[in-house]
C-alpha cells in the first residue's frame, strides 16, 4: 500500500490528480499540504525536509508551477521548486518516488507532421520552456545517478473541466458562454492556426497514478498527450458548435510567449503505453462536453 504527498492539489491539474490518487485502492493515504502548512515556492528547505520526515511518503507528487510571469518567477516556480524537492527528498525521504509535471514547451519548434518522442532534441523557445527543461534535466540526472527516484511527465495541452482562462480553450469556453447568454455575434481570441495536441486532464492524472505505482522505471521522462493533433481553430469551432454558438470567431493579436513560435506539436505516447500500460482514454469531443458542463455550472 502506498502513501502519497501531493503538492498543488488545489490547481487545475492537481485537483484531478488528487481525485485519481484517492480513487485508487492501492493508495492508502493522499496528504495534500496547503500553503498554510508548507509553501513549496517560498518555504525553507529545512521546513520541507521536516514535512517529509513527518509524512514519510512513498511517493511525492508536485503539480506546482507557473505558466506565465517574469523569467525570475518562472525559474523560481518551475526550476527552483524542482531542485528544492530533489534535495529534500534525497535527505529526508530517500526511498520515495518523486514525480513532477513538465511541459511540451521543453521541445520547442519540432518538424511539422512528426509526433515527438522523449528522445526528440529539446530546444525551448521561451523562458517557460527553459525553466521546465532545466527541472526535467535535474530530475533525469538525479534518477540516473541514484540520488532520487525522480521522473518528469511532459504534459502537452491539458484540457478538461475546471480549466482556467489562462488556457486557450478555457478562455474560449468562458467567452462562448457569455456570448450565448448575451446574444453576442462575435468573440475574439488570439491566433488559432497552430496545431496542438490536446490531452484530457483526467488522462494526465491517470498517468500520474501509473507512474507513481510502477514498481520500477526504466525511463525518467514520459510524454503525456493524446497522440492526436488539431488546429486550435478546429478545437474552438468544435467547442462553439457543441455550445450552440453560431457567431463569428475572430483572431487578433499574438499568442502566449511560451508557445507562439511553435506552430505544430503532437505527442508520441508509445513509451507510456509500453512501459506503464497507459493510454489516453478520452477523445476531444468528450473533453469539450465536460468543459462546457463545468462552465455552465459556474
Amino acid at each position: 500500500m502506498t502513501r502519497v504527498l501531493l503538492f498543488g492539489a488545489s490547481g487545475f491539474i492537481g485537483t484531478h490528480v488528487r481525485s485519481a490518487l484517492e480513487s485508487d485502492p492501492r493508495i492508502t493515504e493522499v496528504e495534500c499540504p496547503g500553503r498554510a502548512t508548507y509553501d513549496l515556492l517560498h518555504g525553507t528547505p529545512e521546513g520541507l525536509a521536516a514535512l517529509l520526515r513527518t509524512s514519510a511518503p512513498d511517493v511525492v507528487v508536485t503539480c506546482v508551477g507557473a505558466l506565465a510571469g517574469s523569467v525570475g518567477q518562472l525559474v523560481a516556480a518551475n526550476t527552483v521548486v524542482a531542485a528544492k524537492l530533489l534535495d529534500a527528498v534525497a535527505t529526508a525521504a530517500p526511498r520515495a518516488r518523486l514525480v513532477r509535471l513538465g511541459s511540451a514547451g521543453e521541445y520547442g519548434v519540432v518538424p511539422k507532421g512528426v509526433a515527438v518522442t522523449e528522445e526528440q532534441p529539446t530546444r525551448p523557445v521561451s523562458a517557460y520552456g527553459v525553466s521546465h527543461l532545466a527541472a526535467t534535466r535535474l530530475f533525469q540526472l538525479a534518477g540516473e545517478s541514484g540520488q532520487a527516484d525522480a521522473v518528469s511527465l511532459r504534459v502537452f495541452n491539458p484540457i478538461g473541466p475546471g480549466m482556467s482562462e489562462e488556457n486557450l480553450l478555457g478562455r474560449a469556453a468562458a467567452r462562448i458562454r457569455h456570448a450565448v447568454a448575451g446574444g453576442v455575434p462575435e468573440i475574439t481570441l488570439g491566433p488559432l492556426s497552430a496545431y496542438r495536441d490536446f490531452v484530457d486532464v483526467r488522462d494526465v492524472a491517470a498517468l500520474v497514478v501509473a507512474v507513481s505505482l510502477a514498481p520500477q522505471l526504466r525511463y525518467r521522462v514520459f510524454n503525456v498527450g493524446s497522440g492526436r493533433t488539431v488546429t486550435a481553430r478546429d478545437a474552438v469551432e468544435l467547442l462553439a458548435a457543441m455550445a450552440g454558438y453560431g457567431g463569428r470567431i475572430r483572431e487578433t493579436g499574438t499568442g502566449p510567449q511560451r508557445s507562439t513560435a511553435v506552430d505544430w506539436i503532437q505527442a508520441d505516447v508509445s513509451r507510456a503505453r509500453r512501459e506503464l500500460g497507459w493510454a489516453p482514454g478520452r477523445d476531444l469531443a468528450t473533453s469539450m462536453k465536460d468543459i462546457l458542463a463545468a462552465e455552465e455550472a459556474r
